[in-house]
């Protein structure tokens, strides 16, 4: 048990004191680099030449751990990724989201209901997109990212179960208070578990 401590360091550890991720055995640093802030079309953030340099520092440290979304800065977080990791790719744990809907935020953009939501729908297409922005052919952990109280959680865990055994995505996560039942009926129907929260 770790002792109480003003310095983080003592706490946690270095960035390279890999924990599992869950109950896989995927190894993760045990801080996740958040990159929201990676882009500017937000109206804030970082421009590509300062996210490499977070990056960089990060993942010189050994960090390996990332975190984005399909959303964040209008998918410019994972478009600056893609030239991040493009030589790094088996060395880094990536992890993104769905739910969110693009359309709904962005200015002078057609409302598209379906490019939002936890149906297998949003999933796919949003999925897809993402793999297009980081420039890579699968995704280690996928998140979603906000719980929509519409799509049934049995299209929701079997969407999640079919696009693992696609091999776009190697693990899934999803709302804390969503886990229990998720699991239950995951392990009823044989379909793949949620790993985190």
């Amino acid at each position: 048990m770790a002792q109480d401590s003003t310095d983080v360091k003592d706490t946690i550890g270095d960035l390279d004191d890999y924990v599992l991720l869950g109950r896989s055995g995927l190894r993760i640093s045990p801080l996740c680099l958040g990159t929201m802030t990676f882009g500017e079309k937000f109206g804030f953030g970082t421009n590509y030449e300062g996210s490499k340099e977070v990056f960089d520092c990060y993942f010189e440290k050994g960090g390996n751990f990332i975190d984005t979304a399909n959303v964040y800065n209008y998918g410019e977080s994972e478009q600056f990724l893609k030239e991040l990791i493009a030589d790094k790719r088996s060395q880094v744990v990536l992890a993104t989201k769905y739910s969110s809907n693009a359309t709904s935020m962005a200015q002078n953009a057609k409302f598209n209901p379906n490019a939002g939501g936890n149906h297998r729908k949003s999933l796919t297409e949003n999925v897809n997109e993402s793999l297009k922005r980081l420039g890579t052919g699968y995704i280690d952990l996928l998140y979603v990212h906000i719980w929509d109280f519409r799509t049934p959680i049995e299209e929701v865990m079997r969407s999640l179960d079919d696009v693992v055994r696609s091999g776009k995505v190697l693990y899934v996560d999803a709302p804390a208070w969503v886990v229990s039942s998720a699991n239950m009926l995951a392990d009823l129907r044989g379909w793949r578990s949620v790993i985190g929260i």
